[in-house]
């Protein structure tokens, strides 16, 4: 811990349990499966908290309640929207094994009348990713991406990722040229949406920040056509793998928009070309 305190004073980039992510997404383990939390607002798409930021919350909280420490399959539902403030967490073991354990987890907040309402339930299995075996037989393949310094940000020209909404200035998120047409008023109609991802503060990659990173880019709706809110309703993550240090590709693609719902299919690349995260949310499509 010394030693990557020294490495952030030397970069000037925060490091893993050391940064504003890390604070943001901490708990207080009030009793057993019983924790305390704050969800701060600087996770919020205008006013509601992000769906990524919630799920890394939750996954830091399994990860300390089960006797393994990450995340290899998490799904959650999100049953109504969360808001800044304070929140509690409970969870429970499902099933404890010498490889795999299982456990669920919801986060409650407080209506006016001080009864509780479910925002989010996770059911989830973990592991020890450091022990899983080195061999790798695949035909998935990265998707082509422009250089980090050819691809667009808040800052870029006609600002292709919303300004406005505090999450905005946490992430530091490029986006492919090709799949922001929507912000020109010629979206392509492909429903695909690509881009690097970091933290702003330059905290590497990590289990719980890759369940940030599958629901931080713009939706795939903004390429189809649509525009507004996109409500997530449900959202399974396969964390395959630790990341390497060093900027995340993110690649979501959506085949299906029908009856007002549509899926978004996602995978993250890490530095070192490895598929380290899979991910299937379904949501409902803008109504504007």
């Amino acid at each position: 811990m010394a030693e990557a305190a020294a490495h952030a004073v030397r970069t000037g980039r925060a490091t893993i349990g050391d940064s504003e992510f890390d604070r943001d997404t901490a708990v207080t383990r009030r009793a057993e499966g019983v924790y305390d939390t704050e969800l701060s607002a600087g996770w919020t798409i205008f006013s509601a908290v992000n769906g990524g930021y919630l799920l890394a919350m939750l996954g830091r909280t399994l990860g300390d309640a089960l006797p393994h420490p990450d995340p290899f399959s998490v799904s959650a539902h999100y049953l109504s929207a969360s808001v800044p403030g304070p929140a509690v967490i409970r969870t429970q073991t499902v099933r404890g094994g010498r490889t795999l354990s299982t456990g669920q987890a919801s986060l409650f907040q407080f209506r006016e009348d001080g009864t509780e309402v479910e925002r989010i339930r996770v059911l989830a299995t973990y592991g020890d990713l450091d022990a899983l075996a080195d061999e790798v037989r695949t035909s998935a393949v990265a998707p082509a991406m422009p250089p980090i310094e050819q691809c667009l940000g808040t800052a870029d020209g006609n600002a292709p990722i919303p300004a406005g909404s505090a999450i905005t200035e946490r992430l530091d998120i490029k986006l492919d040229p090709a799949t922001v047409g929507w912000a020109l008023g010629q979206p392509s109609g492909k429903g695909e949406m690509r881009g690097w991802f970091q933290l702003s503060d330059g905290r590497d990659p990590d289990p719980f920040s890759l369940l940030l990173a599958v629901d931080a880019l713009p939706p795939t709706a903004f390429e189809i056509g649509l525009k507004g809110w996109t409500p997530t309703i449900e959202l399974t993550t396969h964390i395959r793998c630790r990341p390497a240090p060093g900027p995340l590709l993110v690649s979501l693609v959506t085949r299906n928009l029908a009856g007002g719902y549509m899926e978004e299919d996602g995978e993250v690349w890490d530095s070192a070309g490895r598929l380290v995260a899979q991910s299937r949310q379904l949501a409902r499509t803008p109504r504007g």
